[in-house]
């Protein structure tokens, strides 16, 4: 999953779908759906403080406030 202009990719994203992809092979896969949504509460110009839910059918499984800061300089960039 590509998450910018520069091609960056979360470390995140790919360990969580290998995570995901090893328990499949050790157990049952599940039916579940999760999808989550997110959007920013908060724009304080550097800092966003975004929102996060996640359900299952109707029932949340996670609710969170993440604190995001984004940075002077893409990583990449030399």
């Amino acid at each position: 999953m590509i998450v910018d202009e520069k091609g960056l990719i979360h470390g995140g994203f790919t360990f969580g779908l290998a995570d995901y992809a090893a328990m499949l092979a050790v157990n049952s896969e599940s039916e579940d759906e999760v999808v989550a949504h997110a959007k920013v509460i908060e724009d304080k110009g550097k800092e966003k403080v975004v929102e996060v839910t996640a359900k299952v059918a109707d029932k949340p499984v996670l609710k969170g406030v993440f604190y995001c800061y984004v940075l002077e300089k893409h990583v990449l960039d030399s």
